[in-house]
């Protein structure tokens, strides 16, 4: 196994872009190759393991693809300008094939999803009818042409054709996919397993009673809800102080249970060192500048434990610096962990209703609220203040503006990219 310092350059007296760091963390992220199978009710969100290869036509015949009356479409070359006018010799029911067969100048009365009779390929629309007497119906022809309303016999999926790509997330599109082919169980990715603690003296867990200089540690619920919202199995460590002792046992504990490993705090320049010895004496690290705001400082290693090895992140301890972090580098690297293959979700662009002062040779991430204008157009506007503990404008925010590495100062109506939240 490659080690990490060889794939992210590290040494360097600058900071790291963050386009340089993303890269790296997908050459060092590879899918975890378990799987398991999953009724298909329960499947949501979890990734396709193989492709699903359709083992039917669907739909299984031609059929209506409306209530109306169906006929031969070729009587509609020869139809009088005022329309066709048609005898209904029958009802084609949803579920069940009507037996008999139509002759010149007949139709069928037919219900939507109910199989097309031989010789009929185009239905009109009930509501363009007009019934008259002896079981008679007239319609305007103009409006049709053979073959209208009329789903074709595999024209969704045809047999042997791959339905749903290994790499797909189950959607509830994706799920009704599978149930129309008749399939109950998907086998998928299994669970990403990835322990979380924090770390420090200075943090409080919910219960504790306050202390001058102490917080109470948000991190822990914010990561958390992060990773349920990927799918994954959290192994929840609680908080860990700045002692060696308890940061070994929380380390080798994560490692031999869990997949991944991240912890917030202990990471930064400054922070008491236990963390970062912990850290490099258990596994293959690098520590990073990253040249972003917020989440400047992160560190990136492999934890293993004999045959077992253990992706770890190790997040700063500001909580918007956390958030921000854990979406512009962790959760990329979760989902391809997790075999996942789709494209990124990408930017949407809005212009920005203020001037916003940025320097080039970092990346920016402020908290923002995106809007419709009266014109339609996007905009966004960014929610005050930026410091990287302020929580609460992250709740404020419905998305990310994303200030690119080379970008300079934004001018009041300038389009920006923005990552939704």
């Amino acid at each position: 196994m490659q080690d990490i310092a060889d794939i992210i350059p590290h040494d360097s007296p600058e900071d790291m872009p963050v386009d340089v760091v993303l890269k790296a963390l997908a050459q060092l992220t590879t899918p975890i190759d378990e799987s398991e199978g999953v009724e298909i009710m329960d499947a949501l969100g979890r990734i396709i393991y193989q492709d699903v290869i359709s083992t039917i036509d669907v739909p299984a015949h031609d059929n209506s693809a409306m209530d109306g009356y169906a006929f031969d479409g070729a009587m509609l070359l020869h139809a009088e300008p005022n329309g066709l006018e048609l005898k209904v010799v029958g009802t084609a029911l949803a579920g069940q094939a009507w037996p008999g067969q139509l002759r010149p100048g007949e139709c069928l009365k037919i219900m939507t999803g109910a199989i097309m009779p031989a010789g009929v390929n185009t239905v009109v629309p009930q509501e363009l009818c007009h019934t008259g007497p002896h079981g008679l119906v007239q319609f305007p022809s103009h409006s049709l042409r053979p073959g209208s309303n009329q789903r074709l016999k595999g024209e969704d999926l045809q047999k042997g054709q791959v339905a749903l790509q290994k790499g797909t997330r189950i959607t509830p599109a994706a799920a009704g996919l599978l149930a129309s082919l008749g399939q109950s169980v998907v086998r998928v990715y299994r669970p990403l397993k990835v322990a979380y603690f924090s770390t420090g003296n200075e943090i409080l867990s919910l219960g504790d009673a306050p202390r001058e200089g102490a917080v109470y540690d948000s991190n822990r619920y914010t990561v958390i809800g992060l990773l349920s919202n990927l799918g994954c199995e959290v192994i929840d460590l609680g908080v860990v102080r700045d002692d060696p002792q308890l940061l070994k046992e929380a380390f080798v504990q994560a490692a031999d249970h869990a997949d991944v490993i991240i912890t917030s705090g202990g990471v930064s320049t400054g922070d008491a060192d236990h963390t970062k010895s912990m850290m490099r004496e258990l596994g293959d690290m690098v520590f990073l500048n990253v040249a972003m705001r917020p989440g400047r400082p992160l560190a990136l290693g492999r934890l293993t434990r004999g045959a077992k090895t253990a992706m770890l992140f190790g997040l700063p301890g500001n909580p918007v610096a956390v958030m921000v972090s854990f979406l512009v580098f962790v959760k990329p690297a979760l989902l391809q962990m997790m075999g996942c293959t789709e494209a990124p979700q990408p930017y949407i662009r809005a212009r920005s209703q203020e001037l916003l002062r940025k320097k080039p040779g970092r990346t920016e991430y402020q908290r923002g609220v995106v809007t419709r204008n009266a014109d339609g157009d996007l905009q966004v506007i960014s929610t005050g203040p930026q410091g990287s503990g302020l929580l609460r404008s992250m709740v404020q925010a419905n998305g990310l503006m994303v200030l690119h590495h080379a970008q300079s100062t934004v001018q009041v109506g300038d389009w920006v990219d923005v990552m939704l939240l």
